[in-house]
């Protein structure tokens, strides 16, 4: 599933930054990053299904293993794990409202926090 228009795709931020904000959010960057791209996730345990909010981004400037890159935020997507294939994102995928609303709140909070950032 993709989320559109929440205002925080195509927004910018440095990595140290936005590495701050997300980490205070719940998300984990871990080992999802070379030195162009950036992955953040957040994990959600509902009952027996497991599923991942997760933010994309890529360096515009300089590079994310030298810590002292900006990133550019891409359209966030929520996908359902299945072992042992790993995470679905296809629009087939149904989600039960009450985790689509607290993506959403969380979306929202990454965008507040993107404002003070850049602010």
């Amino acid at each position: 599933m993709r989320f559109e228009n929440t205002g925080i795709e195509n927004q910018t931020a440095p990595l140290t930054r936005l590495d701050d904000l997300m980490e205070s959010l719940g998300f984990v960057r871990a080992g999802q990053w070379d030195y162009e791209r950036v992955t953040y996730d957040r994990k959600f345990e509902i009952k027996n299904d497991v599923s991942y909010l997760r933010v994309q981004g890529y360096a515009i400037e300089g590079d994310v293993g030298g810590r002292h890159a900006v990133i550019k935020l891409m359209k966030p997507l929520l996908g359902k794990y299945y072992y042992p294939h790993g995470v679905e994102y296809g629009e087939g995928e149904n989600f039960p409202s009450s985790l689509v609303n607290q993506c959403e709140a969380l979306l929202a909070k990454v965008k507040e926090g993107l404002a003070t950032i850049n602010a």
